[in-house]
C-alpha cells in the first residue's frame, strides 16, 4: 500500500510538485502522465527515495520514505529513463554483480538471472552490454531492477526509444509483473500504453494533481460516451444536411452525444440521401484529456 500526502518539492523558487496526494493498493499499475515539466520524474524520484520532498509524507508498505529512504531499497526496483549500464561487462556478469550487491547466494543469483533472461527473451550470446541493441539494453536494465525480486517497481519511460515490437514485448512484461503480485508505477509519453496497461492514472499539471482514477472514472470526468457516424454521399457538392458534420479526404463524420441525438442524426442524414457506413462509440482518450487540461 502506498500513501502519498501533500508532497511538495521546490527547486529554488520553482514548485516542481505542489501538494500531490494519492493512494495505491498492492499489485496495481499506476500511470503518471502530464506534459513536459509537469513533475512526473520528480515524483518518481521521490518515490524511489532518490530525492527528498520539501514537504509532505510518503509511506510505502509501512516505510516512511521521507524519514527512512534506505529501508525502501530492498523492496524497490527502479528504472530511470536513461539507464547507465556497465557496457564493458557481459549481461551475465552484470546481473550477477547486482545480485551480489543484494547479498544473494550464488545459486540464487544463477537461478534468478536465468529466469529473468528467459522471461525477457534476452539472449545476449556472450556479448558485452555495449554491443547490444537499444532494446536489449533496456531489457538488461529491467532485469537488473528485478534481480532481488522487489515488490515495488518504479519505471520512468520503460519503452522510450524502442521499436514497436520491442516496446510491445516490454509493455506485456510489465503487465505480467502485476499479475505476479508486483506494484508498478511508471510514466510514459505513449498514452495508448498507459490506457492499456494501467489500473489507475495520475495526471499532473505544473506539479499539481488535476485528475486521478481509473480510465472509466477519468472518461466521466473529461466527457462521457459519444457516437461517431461515418457515412458517404452520392453528390458531395449538393449535400447540405440539417446536422453538423466534418469532411476530410473523402470521409464524412457526424457526432452525437446521446442515443436520442444519434437517432435524430442518422434519420436526418438518411433523409438527405446519405448512406450510413458504420457507427462507433468513442470515449475521450488520455491524449484528448491532456489537450483539455493544457499546459
Amino acid at each position: 500500500m502506498i500513501t502519498a500526502r501533500s508532497l511538495v518539492k521546490h527547486y529554488g523558487d520553482f514548485p516542481a510538485l505542489d501538494g500531490v496526494t494519492f493512494d495505491l493498493d498492492d499489485a496495481r499499475i499506476l500511470g503518471v502522465i502530464g506534459h513536459n515539466g509537469a513533475g512526473k520524474t520528480t515524483l518518481l524520484k521521490i518515490m524511489a527515495g532518490l530525492i527528498s520532498p520539501t514537504a509532505g509524507s510518503l509511506v510505502v508498505d509501512g516505510v516512511d520514505v521521507v524519514r527512512r529512504p534506505l529501508d525502501l531499497k530492498r523492496n524497490l526496483g527502479y528504472l530511470p529513463e536513461e539507464s547507465r549500464l556497465y557496457e564493458t561487462m557481459t549481461t551475465d556478469a552484470y546481473l550477477a554483480f547486482f545480485g551480489e550487491i543484494y547479498d544473494l547466494p550464488k545459486a540464487a543469483i544463477r537461478e534468478r538471472r536465468d529466469e529473468l533472461l528467459d522471461s525477457l527473451a534476452l539472449d545476449a550470446d556472450g556479448k558485452k552490454i555495449g554491443e547490444l541493441s537499444k532494446g536489449m539494453k533496456r531489457k538488461v536494465a529491467i532485469a537488473r531492477s528485478l534481480m532481488h525480486d522487489p515488490g515495488l517497481l518504479i519505471y520512468d519511460e520503460p519503452t522510450s526509444g524502442l521499436d514497436p515490437m520491442t516496446s510491445r514485448s516490454v509493455l506485456d512484461y510489465v503487465k505480467g509483473l502485476r499479475d505476479r503480485g508486483k506494484t508498478v508505477i511508471f510514466s510514459a509519453h505513449n498514452l495508448f500504453q498507459v490506457e492499456e496497461a494501467c489500473d489507475l492514472v495520475l495526471i499532473l499539471r505544473r506539479g499539481k494533481v488535476v485528475a486521478n482514477g481509473t480510465m472509466p472514472e477519468l472518461r466521466e470526468t473529461f466527457g462521457s460516451l459519444t457516437y461517431q457516424v461515418f457515412f458517404r454521399v452520392p453528390d458531395p457538392a449538393a449535400f447540405a444536411p440539417a446536422v453538423d458534420y466534418a469532411a476530410s479526404d473523402g470521409r464524412y463524420l457526424a457526432e452525437a452525444r446521446s442515443v436520442e441525438e444519434l437517432n435524430r442524426t442518422t434519420a436526418a442524414l438518411a433523409a438527405d440521401g446519405a448512406t450510413i457506413e458504420r457507427i462507433e462509440s468513442h470515449y475521450p482518450t488520455l491524449e484528448e484529456m491532456l489537450l483539455k487540461i493544457g499546459r
